[in-house]
């Protein structure tokens, strides 16, 4: 038994629901998504609610699943998504430019790293206590996939060093620091 795929998913105003064969279209006030549905899994709208129903208890594994990514196209539509990453480091830099941001990470060359289309980015310097910060890149869309990918592709530009801890992090990611070498 799947008690997440039980589990009505509220539709708020403003946003419609078509069922399709094998997807979910959502659209909402920040735009539109398509859902791939697994086989065997099927979708009802009852009244305000949109419920995941399953065939057989063979697709149990998928009804949850299922249903959390109709959830999270909901969602998205609605409030959308956010990902920040902190960059730290002296001489580390990032700035947006049509479409691109670019990236001073420490190494002989720029980095160039393309926004894709739906996803909007901003780049500021925020005031935080930790040594060394430079600024915090905010990435946000309405699909968590993608928003959560890009981050994700983000932070292995630099990962965050396991000595001085710097790099590029997730807002609020905690870093146990290595000791250094002791020498007598």
């Amino acid at each position: 038994m799947s008690r997440i795929g039980k589990k009505p998913i509220a539709l708020p105003k403003g946003v419609k629901v078509s069922i399709e064969e094998g997807a979910v279209q959502v659209s909402g006030p920040k735009g539109s998504l398509s859902t791939r549905v697994p086989e065997g899994i099927s979708f009802k709208v009852n009244g305000e609610e949109l419920v995941a129903l399953r065939e057989s208890d063979d697709k149990a594994a998928l009804h949850g699943l299922a249903r959390a990514l109709v959830q999270n196209a909901v969602t998205g539509v609605t409030d959308g998504f956010t990902r920040q990453l902190d960059i730290i480091g002296v001489g580390y830099k990032a700035e947006v430019q049509k479409g691109r941001i670019m990236f001073n990470l420490g190494y002989s060359h720029q980095i160039e790293f393309p926004i894709p289309p739906g996803i909007d980015v901003k780049v500021e310097r925020q005031a935080k206590p930790i040594q060394q910060y430079q600024t915090t890149i905010t990435i946000s869309g309405i699909d968590r996939h993608q928003v959560g990918q890009m981050a994700a592709d983000m932070r292995s530009l630099r990962r965050p060093d396991p000595y001085k801890g710097k790099g590029v992090r997730y807002t609020g990611e905690q870093l146990k620091l290595k000791p250094g070498k002791t020498g007598k």
